[in-house]
């Protein structure tokens, strides 16, 4: 796993680690030495912690003025055992949304599993986002299915065309665009 790196063509433009209204402004990251591992296995030093001892990610990119913000993910996504929902929301995204983030994209094709417990705050998060959205992208199957039994769906935009995604050949502005026009069509038929 620990050669499993976030996504980097997009560092030319943004890196979280430079923007002053990231949560993760001023880290450093050392390229050799692994510092976080899922289970037994050491992951890529490159991925953020936020609380979640089995999940991981990166923030590619934040917009401010459009509000919007792409996270890639990595591990066991656990809210039975971990709670990760609560950590993600309220280590990460209550800080994106503080900034005048709406919109949310989560890459999970690095995700492995996905263990529920209940849907609570996946509520409180759609329910602080007023005007914006939440769109899970390249999840795997099996994680979607997952997602199913606990009825995210009322919260979070995944599956059909959002299960391959080609993100990787665009820019996130382009990519944004293309999302937020399919959840402008869904959402506001």
């Amino acid at each position: 796993m620990q050669n499993i790196e976030p996504f980097t063509r997009w560092e030319k433009i943004y890196q979280t680690k430079e923007d002053s209204r990231s949560p993760y402004y001023g880290v450093s990251y050392d390229e050799f030495m692994c510092r976080n591992s899922i289970y037994d296995h050491y992951i890529h030093p490159k991925w953020d912690e936020f609380g979640s001892s089995t999940l991981y990610l990166k923030i590619l990119y934040a917009n401010y003025d459009l509000g919007f913000v792409v996270i890639e993910l990595l591990g066991e996504w656990n809210d039975c055992l971990y709670n990760d929902i609560m950590h993600l929301k309220r280590n990460l995204i209550e800080e994106l949304e503080a900034e005048g983030i709406q919109k949310f994209v989560l890459i999970g094709e690095n995700v492995l599993n996905f263990h529920y417990s209940d849907d609570s705050y996946y509520e409180d998060w759609f329910n602080d986002i007023e005007d914006g959205w939440i769109i899970a992208i390249n999840f795997r199957e099996h994680v979607q299915a997952e997602f199913d039994k606990v009825n995210l769906n009322y919260y979070i935009l995944y599956g059909g065309k959002l299960s391959a995604v080609k993100w990787r050949a665009l820019n996130p502005l382009q990519l944004f665009e293309a999302l937020d026009k399919y959840a402008n069509n869904v959402l506001n038929p």
